[in-house]
């Protein structure tokens, strides 16, 4: 595969960033961490992350050191909040919409919320996701990745 692939997402609990570490293994790309600098730690956190979500706040996040546009495909992982995606990974579409080639999705729930956490990065992005992948939290900690295998295959296979 001669394809450049960058992994992005954002992980509060380390779920998200489980399954972006094993997409960047098994396609062997660059992988990168969304940061955001507002505290979402403990119950509290978790609460103000969750109405940010549903409001569809922006954030402050750190600045990244890769660059969308030096990749063919980057691929944006989010955990599932309120039915959206996390106000760090709609900050980062935000400020790089334009410089995605193509793109892919995967995100990581309580249970609920996948479809609507796709449209909405799908509208932010205004871009079609080559690919999607969702997992619940349960399924993470099982190692149960049901639908990885036909995710990865999409994006081997996507030829511009």
């Amino acid at each position: 595969m001669n394809k450049k692939i960058l992994v992005v997402f954002y992980s509060r609990t380390g779920t998200t960033r489980k399954i972006a570490q094993e997409i960047s293994n098994t396609l062997s790309c660059d992988i990168e961490e969304i940061v955001d600098l507002k505290s979402r730690a403990g119950i509290k956190g978790f609460m103000v992350g969750g109405k940010d979500a549903m409001r569809r706040n922006l954030t402050e996040i750190k600045p990244v050191e890769r660059t969308p546009s030096d990749y063919d495909i980057v691929i944006i992982g989010t955990p599932v909040w309120a039915s959206n995606m996390t106000p760090a990974i709609r900050t980062y579409i935000t400020y790089n919409r334009n410089k995605f080639k193509d793109i892919a999705f995967f995100c990581t729930t309580g249970g609920t919320g996948i479809e609507r956490t796709f449209i909405e990065m799908e509208v932010a992005c205004d871009k079609k996701p080559i690919a999607t992948f969702a997992v619940t939290a349960s399924q993470v900690k099982k190692n149960i990745y049901q639908g990885f295998n036909e995710f990865i295959e999409k994006i081997k296979k996507h030829d511009r």
